[in-house]
């Protein structure tokens, strides 16, 4: 049986580049002729001279943020959906809300590859305890493994003596839900006498699985792994046996910008996941997810030559009241977009005597002085309508975490 669950999975460069400045194209122009929303914001664009994820960067992000009110102003999806009622075969509902549709064909959300790398195969019998209430969580999971060939427990979330019941009734290979979940089962089973023997594997998400939390299941005889997902999306990266961050699926594109922004950052440094998806009900093209990761250089030891991420780091939505007054990290880039001398920066929020404080710290080279200063203070007093004091920083010494705003106000 193969390591890898197809071909794409060790694709030269070269083959996955030319296999790129074909199909990315195409998506751009579906999207465009297919999607109100496409229609407009990449009016101006010519989907034929799209063909690298390089040539991304120029079209605009829509964020996953903007989603509610451009569902409301257009329903059901926003205009971003190229399939109506009839050709979708569920919709659902995420907190918000907002509404995420799922087409018909096998495995709409890449599933399959995630659970083949966490070492899921036909014949297994797979325990779903995420939820089947609305969101599309337990959906997603339940595609991809019927898809493999699995057949699948519809536990959902709750009743954890009845889930721990069926487990030894039924005796599951594998499980799918979140990490913390699947240790309150465990433990159950602990406490009612009951053993899991059968129970070998497992893919989790939904939230950080924490090497703790990993070696605890191992020592019980489950090997987990994580997958990284959105319900807009479904599976945009997963984790491999190598244990080196998140190798991205074959059916994304992703970018890795500064926060508030469609620029992408310099290798290794952390900002927002964009991502690119060649669905074609829902042709998503630069869609801002709001989390923050990272690139990993080179390729995974497992084999699998797609680009890797270290996973999800943290919200890149810093937007922080200031003095009764929003700001945001867009307004940081316009900015520093008056200002090239600047190559990073940070700003940061204090309250000394109870009174907020904004300070801005800018990554510069040797020559910053007073004109500088006195720019910078002048373009946030015009952008944010408050006051910042400015402060230098050295080159490369801001922290590499993807913040551009920083709340340090103490409140105690």
């Amino acid at each position: 049986m193969s390591k890898y669950f197809d071909a794409l999975e060790t694709r030269t460069a070269d083959e996955r580049k030319s296999a790129l400045a074909i199909r990315l194209p195409q998506q751009i122009a579906h999207a465009k002729a297919n999607t109100a929303y496409f229609a407009e914001t990449l009016k101006g664009f010519d989907a034929a001279s799209i063909t690298s994820a390089a040539a991304l960067a120029d079209l605009p992000v829509v964020r996953k943020s903007d989603l509610i009110e451009l569902q409301k102003q257009l329903r059901p999806f926003g205009g971003l959906a190229a399939a109506q009622w009839g050709r979708l075969g569920r919709v659902f509902s995420s907190p918000g809300p907002i509404y995420e549709p799922e087409g018909r064909e096998a495995d709409y959300w890449r599933t399959a590859r995630a659970l083949y790398a966490a070492g899921f195969r036909a014949g297994d019998l797979v325990h779903n305890s995420f939820s089947y209430h609305m969101t599309p969580g337990a959906w997603i999971l339940e595609a991809g493994a019927q898809a493999l060939g699995c057949t699948v427990f519809p536990a959902g979330v709750g009743q954890t003596e009845q889930q721990v019941a069926a487990m030894a009734d039924l005796l599951p290979n594998g499980y799918v839900g979140t990490p913390s979940f699947l240790r309150i089962l465990l433990e159950k089973a602990d406490e009612i006498g009951v053993k899991l023997p059968s129970l070998n594997k497992a893919l989790v998400s939904g939230e950080a699985f924490l090497p703790p939390v990993r070696d605890a299941l191992l020592a019980r005889g489950v090997v987990g792994y994580q997958a990284y997902a959105t319900a807009e999306l479904g599976v945009i990266a997963y984790e491999t046996e190598a244990r080196e961050g998140l190798v991205i699926d074959e059916g994304v594109i992703v970018e890795i910008v500064r926060p508030g922004t469609g620029d992408p950052v310099a290798a290794g440094e952390v900002g927002e996941v964009v991502v690119t998806t060649f669905n074609a009900d829902y042709p998503l093209i630069r869609f801002g997810t709001g989390d923050l990761s990272a690139v990993l250089p080179g390729i995974s030891a497992c084999g699998r030559t797609n680009m890797r991420i270290k996973g999800w780091m943290g919200r890149a939505d810093q937007t922080t009241k200031i003095k009764g007054m929003f700001v945001h990290p867009e307004q940081i880039a316009v900015i520093l977009k008056r200002h090239p001398e600047v190559s990073r920066a940070r700003l940061v929020v204090t309250n000394p005597d109870s009174i907020d404080l904004m300070t801005l710290y800018c990554e510069v080279g040797q020559d910053s002085g007073d004109a500088l200063e006195k720019g910078l203070a002048a373009s946030v007093r015009d952008v944010t309508k408050l006051r910042a004091e400015i402060r230098w920083a050295t080159v490369g010494s801001l922290a590499n975490d993807g913040k551009v705003i920083e709340d340090a106000r103490k409140y105690d």
